[in-house]
């Protein structure tokens, strides 16, 4: 772990970390709903195909990891620092996301664990690949290289999942834990499965999320060489609603799908992200809104150390039985016989959720912490 200081603090993007901290806010927000089976619509993630808010946050977020390399390794090697010399802290920081993932995994079995339930993959596990691959990509490519790469996976990923049987089955299939991704799983995933017979980050449709990294990748490359802040916002957004309309063309064929990471849901969200990110751009950098985007900023200087935070905390907050009841379970059920809004008394615990959360958040910020795994 790093401890940054104000000079480090200075040098940081405000609005990429008020991007990244609204993206962890929501993320925690739809992952600590007062009541699972109560919450509305947009906050949940859409059953299969099609796309809802909560869908766009893991894109978000691996975009965000892709612009954040872009920018920290640029530095470096500006700096004179070798690729070589870069690669021992990028493996190792990998390894501890990877690990750290692995504990929340773990830390979720309690009181009843069993090796048989360990899950190896997950948002960490995944976010930790993205990290690994990106990483090594950016230095050692150029920025046309890693856009063919890219564009490249998304085409061999679309044939494949749209022209290759589903082995037993002997036709092309695109149905829940009946497609070539989840039969790949069933046969070289470790562990336990996320639903059972398949895993939304299982093995092949994490090469399409690398490519979400990539994204980011380029637009953090366009961020570092387009110097007017006008322009980089105009570009952003001329190409992320491009991409946009792109990802919905291609759903015609190969529909929106986060479970799957279709090629289109990696087009669609990334343009909804580079049209975000210059939204943050114009708002905080070029109208000077800083005061307004703290919240984020103070979120999003600590993202993932929140988010492990926030499965820890869990423990008390819904794995702590009071009266045979957790906390979550009393709150719900107390409001819920006064107010009879369960959907909105569910959203309210999940704010009060985030607003918890936001405490360690502020005083690592106010104390110049920046933890980096």
């Amino acid at each position: 772990m790093n401890h940054g200081t104000l000079n480090e603090n200075s040098r940081r993007l405000i609005s990429l970390d008020a991007f990244r901290g609204i993206t962890i806010a929501a993320m925690l927000l739809v992952n600590f709903p007062g009541n699972g089976g109560h919450v509305y619509a947009p906050l949940k993630h859409t059953h299969w195909n099609g796309i809802t808010p909560t869908d766009l946050i893991a894109p978000f977020f691996l975009f965000i990891v892709g612009v954040a390399i872009a920018f920290a390794y640029t530095k470096r090697l500006d700096a004179g620092m070798s690729s070589s010399k870069m690669y021992p802290r990028l493996i190792g920081r990998s390894l501890k996301i990877f690990a750290v993932g692995m504990f929340l995994n773990i830390l979720g079995l309690i009181p009843d664990f069993n090796f048989a339930d360990i899950r190896y993959t997950g948002t960490l596990h995944r976010i930790a690949i993205v990290f690994l691959v990106c990483g090594f990509l950016f230095l050692n490519t150029r920025w046309k290289t890693q856009a063919i790469i890219g564009a490249v996976v998304l085409i061999v990923y679309w044939l494949a999942m749209t022209l290759i049987p589903t082995p037993g089955y002997g036709k092309v299939m695109l149905e829940p834990g009946i497609n070539l991704a989840a039969w790949i799983d069933s046969k070289f995933l470790p562990g336990k499965m996320w639903q059972g017979n398949w895993d939304p980050e299982g093995i092949l449709s994490t090469f399409p999320s690398i490519v979400t990294g990539i994204t980011g990748m380029l637009a953090g490359t366009l961020l570092l060489k387009v110097k007017s802040q006008e322009y980089k916002v105009i570009y952003l957004f001329t190409i992320g609603f491009i991409a946009t309309i792109v990802g919905v063309v291609w759903n015609w064929i190969f529909p929106l799908n986060e479970n799957l990471w279709t090629s289109s849901f990696v087009l669609f969200t990334s343009g909804m992200a580079c049209m975000t990110l210059a939204a943050s751009i114009f708002l905080v950098d070029i109208l000077q809104y800083k005061k307004s985007a703290q919240f984020g900023v103070i979120y999003g200087s600590n993202a993932i150390t929140i988010y492990v935070l926030a499965d820890i905390f869990a423990l008390l907050f819904y794995g702590l039985k009071i009266a045979g009841s957790s906390l979550n379970e009393h709150f719900c059920n107390f409001f819920t016989s006064i107010v009879d809004a369960p959907k909105f008394v569910s959203m309210v615990y999940a704010l009060m959720y985030v607003g918890v959360l936001f405490i360690p958040a502020y005083i690592l910020h106010k104390k110049n912490i920046f933890i980096k795994l």
